[in-house]
């Protein structure tokens, strides 16, 4: 039998008294429930007392006073601390912002990723910003789509959120920033263009990057395409690939299964461009381990070449007319970041050798 990881909070008993501004007499009872894509591990009733506001120097109205001050810092996180188990797959699926997130047993290092997501989290409200909890959020998005693949199941075997993906990343294969390249440097060029970092054109450093992702895709990825760049050298509109090769890559991503198809989605948006989104994930997922079977020679294709190709033309530019402070630095490590949830979605444990 298959089994999941299952991540648990450990709660702080309830009920808890929160004083509120509804004008009622009357103390009310809500039914407080998870939202969040992990198990909270706790159903709560939460007493909402309230009053008509009293006269200033009141005392119920000094207690009034430092419990809303209180209030506005964020609400204490009610969870001690966050660990990680094995649990039996025994129920189906849910929506994961209501149901307890589980994660393939393959996939440990995810799992504890997850929990320290929420280790680290200082109050209940940083629990509903997705910038604190990008895996968690990208792990709901995968099992989104598997959800939707066993509710809307067709005659082509995909639910509606998997074929939006699909519409969605075959249009950055068209405008794929690996295979957008500079035009040939004139025979006289300005003189600013004779700066030291600018020996070798952005054309030849973005061939170069691209020459061994398109040899992977080609040659072992998809057998039979022939990518070819975008961009004519006097054009700035760029040409669609033939209807084989796009044919060819939409069957591939149709048939990725849900967290190597979330992976993907995250590392396109990302990168701007599918191509190194796709060897990103054809890198580490479990899926395709098989294609680095028997080559030792092969370079590992991992977070730090994948952001370089995805920001080269920047970092050549930086290089001419220096960074930006609070927005080049932000860039390169926000890029590393969605990225790196790339490779923790789709690497796991299947077949490693030991």
């Amino acid at each position: 039998m298959s089994s999941k990881y299952r991540c648990n909070l450990t709660s702080w008993p309830l009920p808890l008294a929160i004083p509120t501004r509804l004008p009622s007499l009357l103390p009310a009872t809500i039914l407080i429930t998870s939202t969040s894509s992990l198990s909270l591990n706790c159903v709560g009733r939460i007493q909402v007392s309230s009053c008509i506001r009293p006269s200033s120097d009141d005392a119920r109205w000094k207690r009034y006073e430092k419990s809303h001050q209180q209030a506005e810092k964020g609400q204490k996180r009610f969870w001690k601390g966050v660990h990680v188990r094995e649990v039996e797959y025994t129920r189906p699926l849910r929506r994961s912002n209501s149901k307890i997130l589980t994660i393939p047993s393959t996939k440990p290092h995810l799992a504890t990723a997850i929990a320290l997501e929420w280790d680290f989290l200082d109050s209940a409200r940083d629990a509903l910003k997705p910038h604190l909890t990008p895996l968690t959020s990208l792990t709901s998005r995968a099992l989104d789509i598997a959800e939707s693949d066993a509710s809307q199941e067709t005659t082509t075997n995909s639910g509606a959120i998997r074929n939006d993906i699909v519409k969605l990343l075959l249009r950055y294969l068209d405008t794929d920033s690996l295979l957008c390249w500079a035009p040939t440097p004139p025979p006289e060029i300005p003189g600013y263009e004779t700066h030291v970092s600018r020996i070798v054109p952005l054309r030849d450093l973005q061939r170069r990057a691209a020459e061994p992702i398109l040899a992977f895709l080609e040659q072992k990825l998809w057998p039979g395409v022939s990518i070819e760049p975008v961009l004519e050298e006097d054009s700035i509109i760029p040409r669609a690939q033939s209807p084989e090769t796009r044919l060819i890559i939409r069957n591939w991503i149709h048939q990725l299964s849900a967290f190597n198809l979330a992976a993907l989605e995250r590392g396109t948006l990302a990168g701007k461009g599918i191509l190194g989104a796709a060897r990103l994930v054809a890198e580490w997922a479990e899926d395709f381990q098989y294609l680095a079977e028997n080559d030792t020679s092969r370079l590992r294709f991992g977070v730090e070449e994948a952001a370089a190709v995805a920001s080269l033309e920047m970092e050549w530019q930086i290089k001419m007319w220096g960074l930006v402070e609070d927005t080049h630095d932000v860039e390169r490590e926000d890029l590393r970041r969605q990225l790196g949830s790339v490779v923790l979605l789709v690497s796991g444990t299947e077949n490693k050798k030991e």
